[in-house]
């Protein structure tokens, strides 16, 4: 279940935005519940111009002096990237740049399966046998200690550039340039990979530089990377993604072109988003299915045949891991299935003999946004096993994974999203260790981050016209949501095939329509009389020169309910269900009555079971019991024979079985946890 919050409203704010940059109310409203409370702060976030300090960054100044001499001295330059669409951008980008300056560049990118994730010493063999000197990494490289220290031991030097999160100490390289290290004056901390190389760009390029020349030059693969990699999309990033979106469709890379032709792409406006689901997947999938360093050769590519035959083949290779991917989840949930107890931890854990690694870490990312947990992914390889890990706001994936850094062969990421490998042995130890951590931590909870709340009658096109101006959206800056509480359900209309729905809701005389993509009339558990909140975003659409208001209902809860009550009671069910202590209070709220049964099963025999959000179900027994005593009941008409139950995540599925004469309920082992018996 996930938590409403509405913005904090500032209303002289927003009357002091609207007088002093005269503009609409919808607009200043927006900018106020943003945070902006004066004309400059949100003047700089909605201004073209943006300020770079490349020499700012700690190490900067040595990096550029060890390039410039091995520019100087035509030594051997490698390029040493990574196989994910940062990654790639960023390698294509920095060998460009180098070429440019008549440089003895080449690039390197590890193959995923093979050598995995970050500088490996075959790699640096390899670079080494071919004369290489001087390897500078993108993307990767500040977690590399001993691969630093391997090549240093070839007389190879090292400039590291990277946007992950240092461990305590750095790699020994000549130059070390990483937002995260200690120390570092950036202005800007949360650069991707690309982002940090093109700071480099910058700062090799001297204080005259041309910015607004190297922005025309490489903003195509800057955004591309930087939404790739979902970095927060403010400051710089902002910058990077807003010129990059207008120069991707008139972009002159031959093997981009091709790509955004594949895709379907060729006609349409690029927003952060439509690039986030074509573009990057299909620039990812040469990491994830074969051979890694395809990517760049699209981007660098000069020759048109071998642009349109390489992102061909990428697009097939998307295709494949989507099928790959399926068979994946596939594998994991039915894993959950046979041992439903895992769900019940706070951190998920699923893993698999072999499972294709260049695709773990979306399967881990789809568990993560289906369950509302921090999820890893791992494949089993003989005696070693790599995982993939994704996590929810407010619980930093990074500093879990350093908690059981003892157990690890290998490990880097940050706070959203982390990549370990360890010994298949130590599997359910890192298991229990990661969910130790988190037990110790404030529980992190799903949250739909609402801008305001508004009446049904005050959504207008305004609003979407306002909201134009926080473009390009994405992490950190998503597009607005607003919340329509205690509406009426009118009507529920199948559309697109049955693929879709177009609901009507009415409030105080005034009536709307929306739309919910994705979910089918059997899936969807409300009914016409139910009261609902929306969360809803809004677009203008035009049709024959008539412009429109599309309402698109993104979240719906029933009227009405507390969800940090509803959360809690949850959170109580799963800690009864992972064996642990409860509090008095707990244990008294999720204690059932021989009348709570027989409410539960008269309904579900009424309707013939349920499929759904269990907080709907809790709306149809009344509201009247919490809603883990509620879980706790099915789950022992399920354990009694009585009935079949699935729960995953927010969907509840429950069917009444034939009985076969009379079940004691109440000498379930599940209750016993309730009584200081189990």
């Amino acid at each position: 279940m996930k938590q409403w919050r509405v913005r904090a409203a500032h209303e002289a704010a927003a009357r002091r935005l609207q007088q002093e940059m005269e503009i609409a109310p919808a607009f200043a409203c927006l900018l106020a519940a943003r945070g902006f409370d004066s004309a400059a702060a949100a003047q700089s976030f909605l201004s073209e111009e943006t300020e770079f300090a490349p020499l700012r960054f700690a190490g900067m100044q040595e990096a550029v002096e060890r390039i410039h001499r091995a520019l100087d001295d035509f030594e051997s330059i490698a390029v040493y990237g990574d196989y994910d669409a940062d990654g790639v951008t960023a390698t294509a980008m920095l060998y460009s740049y180098l070429e440019s300056c008549g440089a003895n560049v080449s690039y390197y990118i590890p193959d995923r399966e093979a050598e995995g994730y970050g500088m490996n010493r075959s790699a640096i063999d390899r670079l080494h046998e071919r004369g290489v000197s001087l390897l500078v990494t993108v993307d990767n490289g500040i977690a590399s200690l001993d691969e630093v220290a391997y090549a240093a031991s070839l007389q190879m030097d090292v400039v590291v550039t990277d946007h992950h999160r240092p461990r305590p100490e750095l790699p020994a390289a000549c130059a070390v340039v990483d937002p995260h290290r200690p120390g570092c004056g950036s202005l800007y901390k949360d650069l991707a990979g690309v982002g940090v190389a093109f700071e480099l760009i910058l700062a090799l390029e001297g204080e005259d530089c041309d910015v607004q020349g190297l922005l025309d030059n490489y903003a195509d693969l800057l955004s591309i990377g930087t939404i790739g990699d979902v970095v927060p999309l403010t400051g710089e990033n902002r910058a990077f993604v807003r010129a990059g979106l207008r120069q991707l469709s008139r972009t002159d890379r031959l093997g981009l072109r091709e790509l955004i032709s594949l895709a379907g792409m060729a006609d349409r406006s690029f927003t952060a988003t439509n690039v986030a689901f074509t573009i990057v997947p299909r620039i990812n999938a040469t990491g994830r299915m074969g051979a890694p360093d395809r990517a760049v050769r699209l981007l660098l590519s000069e020759d048109e045949e071998e642009a349109r035959s390489l992102a061909a083949e990428i697009c097939a290779d998307n295709d494949r891991r989507r099928a790959i991917e399926d068979e994946i989840l596939t594998s994991a949930l039915e894993q959950l299935r046979r041992e439903p107890d895992r769900l019940f931890d706070r951190v998920l854990i699923v893993s698999g003999a072999h499972w294709h690694e260049g695709v773990i870490g979306i399967v881990a990312s789809r568990l993560t946004e289906r369950f509302g947990k921090p999820c890893f992914v791992f494949s089993q390889d003989g005696e070693t096993a790599k995982a993939s890990g994704r996590s929810v706001e407010g619980f930093d994936l990074f500093q879990a994974v350093s908690a059981c850094s003892e157990l690890l062969l290998k490990y880097g990421g940050h706070p959203m999203a982390a990549g370990l490998t360890l010994p298949v042995d130590q599997l359910e130890t890192f298991r229990s260790r990661i969910n130790a951590f988190a037990a110790a931590q404030p529980k992190a909870v799903p949250t739909i981050l609402l801008d305001c709340v508004a009446e049904l009658s005050e959504l207008t096109l305004d609003l979407p016209r306002a909201a134009a101006f926080f473009e390009p959206f994405g992490t950190g800056n998503p597009p607005p949501l607003y919340g329509v509480t205690g509406v009426a359900l009118e009507d529920i209309t199948p559309v697109g095939g049955g693929k879709h729905l177009r609901l009507t809701v009415s409030k105080n005389g005034c009536t709307a329509t929306c739309m919910r993509f994705g979910v089918t009339p059997e899936e969807f558990p409300y009914r016409p009389g139910d009261r609902l909140d929306l969360a809803v975003s809004l677009e203008e659409r035009s049709y024959l020169g008539n412009a429109s208001l599309s309402v698109q209902a993104r979240e719906l809860r029933p009227a009405g309910a507390h969800p940090a009550a509803l959360i809690q009671s949850r959170e109580d069910y799963e800690t009864l269900r992972r064996g642990q202590p409860l509090s008095g209070r707990a244990k008294k709220e999720l204690s059932p009555t021989r009348e709570d049964f027989a409410a539960l099963y008269r309904l579900l025999r009424a309707q013939g079971g349920y499929s759904g959000d269990p907080a709907v179900l809790w709306l149809r027994m009344g509201s009247a019991l919490p809603l883990g005593r509620l879980l706790l009941c099915v789950d022992v008409l399920a354990e009694r024979g009585l009935a079949e139950r699935l729960l995953e995540g927010d969907f509840l599925r429950v069917r009444l079985l034939p009985a076969e004469g009379k079940a004691d309920l109440f000498s379930s082992p599940l209750l016993g946890g309730l009584n200081g018996t189990v």
